[in-house]
């Protein structure tokens, strides 16, 4: 997901919508649509390195489905393991089984090989050159014209976005925009999350806070004295890559309102350092006795160093995502590392948005914000968190399988309590009903969570999920689409009921 999001935000533009036509538009003729044939390539044979890579890492990682049917037989002792997929399936271009032979027998292929083809086009797509307007970001939006949360169609039609002509524009808005626009669309006081469908419970959110009273002009001056709206994304991964602008969008969303955006995870993407000083005429008396064979190795030091970073073109999909490539570094990133202690960065984008990232656990960084958390200007998002997956690196005590994440001492363990205790609401969202069931799921078992929060949101699809289908490397079968759904919490309030003695 990481690879083919920095491919898509590459390509990103922010223009000003634009409504009108020219009177020659009419004698102009209209280029040809691109033929979809001329985006199918096999994965080994596409004319894109990444791809290329990414065939080998799954060539690597993935078994034959038939051999693994074979080997979890009754006797699968007695089974060779299943051999790597080394046939790429002439319908889908993705390496699928070990020989073609097992592809002929697999009778469930037929019914994702037209997805996995699918993928295989929208990622040539995204690489192919062409001019992608589904990535023209609207500007702010005018004065007394509404949004609307109701899905995507709509959202784009109010909001200006250029037309999504086709299923491929769908696909590649959606994933770009899901991460802001999911967030914007479960705070806003026009969001689909409402009492009457009941996925909003009378719990209150921060909708107080970030809209000016009924009847008052929604417009920059009215955020003057009111309070930073403080986002909190943690375990964030792909989202912290994206470009600012596209973050920009949330705040459009608001514009009486100052957001503030805290990227928090041990795969944050930080900025690319700094740009070397540009060198002098003066020469260091060192190197200037140094021999040739100093220089020669540091030349080496150097070659080896630019091959390495040349050879990593596609990082594998395991289970565990992979940290995201180093972002750009804007003329006003700086570094927040003698604040937080971790490393990190903070940009100042615009005078409504402000970006700062950390790379830690919220573990190691929760004493520096729990107080002055405010459960009226801070929420929580955590984006496809796996609490109910089995963690990778804790073992239950007592009966030595593997503890869930949501009560891993590693990872979200710690972390759910903190957040419980401040108030703040937490939004959490799914890739799957399967998943969104199994996070719920894993709450009422996790300790200091099961019975100590209250809903604020009901477990339901996402509206403004990706429609994109994002392939497990390890396995092409595994298929999902980010941000399926979504729910939230937070902490259980308790009534202080005040005690009346009497002495007579």
């Amino acid at each position: 997901m990481a690879s083919s999001l920095r491919a898509t935000t590459r390509l990103v533009r922010f223009v000003a919508p634009s409504h009108t036509r020219h009177i020659f538009s009419f004698f102009r003729r209209n280029k040809p649509p691109q033929d979809t044939d001329s985006l199918f390539h096999k994965f080994s044979a596409s004319p894109h390195p990444a791809l290329r890579a990414r065939s080998k890492a799954i060539q690597q990682l993935a078994p034959c489905p038939v051999c693994a049917a074979d080997h979890d037989h009754v006797h699968a002792h007695t089974k060779a393991q299943p051999r790597a997929v080394n046939f790429e399936c002439p319908d889908c271009g993705w390496p699928t089984h070990c020989s073609e032979e097992h592809h002929a027998q697999d009778q469930e292929h037929h019914k994702y090989c037209s997805r996995l083809r699918e993928v295989n086009e929208d990622e040539h797509d995204l690489r192919s050159g062409r001019h992608l307007r589904e990535f023209e970001l609207p500007g702010p939006q005018g004065y007394e014209e509404a949004i609307s949360f109701a899905n995507w169609d709509v959202f784009w039609y109010t909001r200006g976005f250029p037309s999504m002509d086709t299923e491929r524009s769908r696909r590649h808005a959606s994933k770009l925009l899901s991460f802001p626009i999911t967030i914007g669309s479960t705070i806003h006081q026009h969001s689909g999350l409402t009492l009457s469908n009941q996925r909003l419970t009378p719990e209150g959110t921060l909708r107080s806070t970030l809209h000016v009273a009924p009847g008052a002009p929604e417009t920059a001056e009215a955020a003057v004295g009111k309070p930073q709206v403080r986002v909190f994304i943690l375990g964030a991964r792909a989202e912290s890559s994206l470009p600012p602008h596209v973050w920009e969008q949330l705040t459009m969303l608001f514009p009486s309102a100052h957001l503030h955006l805290f990227f928090i995870g041990p795969q944050v993407s930080l900025p690319k350092p700094p740009a070397p000083a540009p060198s002098t005429n003066t020469q260091n008396p060192a190197s200037v006795n140094s021999g040739p064979s100093e220089s020669s190795s540091q030349a080496t030091e150097n070659s080896s160093t630019e091959v390495t970073e040349k050879k990593s073109d596609y990082l594998p999909n395991v289970y565990q995502p992979p940290t995201p490539a180093p972002i750009e570094r804007l003329k006003r990133t700086r570094s927040s590392i003698e604040r937080y202690g971790v490393p990190s960065y903070t940009v100042p984008y615009t005078p409504e948005l402000t970006i700062t990232g950390l790379q830690a656990n919220y573990a190691d960084v929760h004493a520096q914000f729990q107080h002055t958390l405010d459960p009226y200007s801070d929420l929580f998002f955590m984006f496809c968190p796996g609490f109910g997956f089995p963690s990778p690196e804790s073992v239950s005590e007592e009966t030595g399988e593997p503890l869930l994440q949501i009560s891993s001492p590693t990872e979200w363990g710690p972390v759910m309590p903190m957040l419980l205790a401040s108030k703040c609401p937490i939004f959490v969202t799914g890739f799957s009903p399967t998943d969104v069931e199994r996070d719920v799921r894993s709450l009422s078992t996790a300790p200091e969570v099961a019975g100590e929060f209250e809903w604020v949101i009901t477990p339901g699809p996402n509206a403004f999920g990706s429609e994109k289908w994002e392939v497990a490397d390890f396995d092409p079968r595994v298929m999902v689409k980010a941000n399926w759904g979504i729910w939230g919490i937070r902490g259980k309030s308790r009534d202080i009921q005040e005690k009346s003695y009497s002495f007579w």
